[in-house]
């Protein structure tokens, strides 16, 4: 065959295919998400294996382990006790509360790493919901936006005040960017960033999430705040909103089905794209895996590549410490 044009002769070694790799993954590029609890005692999480609820006297060990892998960051979520939640959620914004007093204890620590805390009221909430519920004479549920924005202000100054480096509001309220910039910077947070849950769908993927957190809606369901999985154009419209409001970071979630919105949003704005590696995607991988179905490491090497190739400039995953130790090989 006369072919002047032979593309295979750029995949002919590995030492080829390594030189015009367009896509490589680091360590820098994973930010690991961290279940914690009150107490001293680890729990395994039954809707994540692999994953552990960390106590409070042993996430430090993990976060130095995750630490000495590359990751540069880690973003805590807390499971709350019953007996502390409530219709208002206000345990969300008590300074002497599990997530405060775990970043104080982490940035004591390991002052280097990039802590993350999550904005929203749905662990703290006897509803179950992100937002404060008002149910109708007729039992339908409203989920009250201007009034929980000004508890997701409370909820991002306290942890402002216990040391985070990045608060980042999951709910999806409408106007909440702006409003937690003004609080931080009206109170001497101006060097805390906000990384946005811009795009976050109403996504069938976090299941074993609201598993490991106890933190399921009591009734109704969030599709009047999440996104409709339908929609790309309308995820545009979310981003550039946060943008103009001040965020600093934008993300994405979930992200393995939704690759075309990551690109979408990263040929849009000029700010670092986050995407979250949700736990049903986890879930997939290693119950595949576990079945003897995929190859597990090359399954999860090649999603998070895809998500970077997408455009993401950073990645939250489950598989962060084990992915950043696997990459420095």
């Amino acid at each position: 065959m006369n072919l002047p044009i032979r593309p295979r002769r750029n995949r002919k070694s590995p030492a080829m295919r390594s030189l015009v790799c367009e896509t490589v993954l680091g360590p820098s590029d994973f930010v690991q998400p961290l279940f914690v609890q009150e107490g001293d005692q680890n729990d395994p999480i039954a809707s994540m294996p692999g994953i552990t609820r960390w106590g409070e006297k042993n996430l430090i060990a993990e976060v130095l382990s995750i630490h000495a892998s590359g990751v540069p960051a880690v973003v805590l979520f807390p499971k709350i006790a019953e007996s502390l939640k409530s219709s208002d959620a206000a345990a969300c914004f008590d300074d002497s509360g599990l997530i405060p007093r775990l970043v104080r204890a982490i940035k004591a620590a390991c002052p280097e790493i990039c802590v993350i805390t999550d904005v929203a009221l749905d662990p703290y909430s006897s509803d179950g919901h992100d937002g404060l519920v008002q149910t109708a004479g007729d039992g339908s549920l409203r989920i009250l936006n201007d009034e929980t924005v000004e508890i997701l202000c409370r909820q991002a100054l306290c942890h402002a005040r216990a040391g985070a480096d990045v608060v980042s509001p999951s709910d999806m309220m409408d106007g909440r960017v702006a409003a937690l910039r003004h609080a931080l910077d009206g109170s001497g947070f101006a060097d805390v960033s906000i990384l946005s849950y811009s795009v976050k769908y109403a996504s069938a993927l976090y299941g074993p999430f609201r598993g490991a957190l106890d933190s399921a809606p009591k009734a109704g369901d969030k599709k009047t705040y999440q996104m409709n999985p339908a929609n790309a154009r309308e995820a545009l419209r979310e981003a550039l909103l946060d943008q103009a409001e001040g965020a600093d970071m934008l993300m994405v979630k979930p992200a393995g089905a939704y690759l075309d919105v990551i690109a979408l949003v990263r040929g849009s704005t000029h700010l670092p794209v986050a995407a979250y590696q949700v736990s049903g995607e986890y879930l997939m991988i290693q119950s595949a895996a576990a079945a003897g179905w995929l190859d597990r490491k090359a399954v999860i090497l090649e999603s998070l590549t895809a998500i970077k190739r997408a455009g993401a400039d950073f990645i939250l995953t489950y598989f962060a410490k084990e992915a950043a130790l696997w990459v420095r090989e």
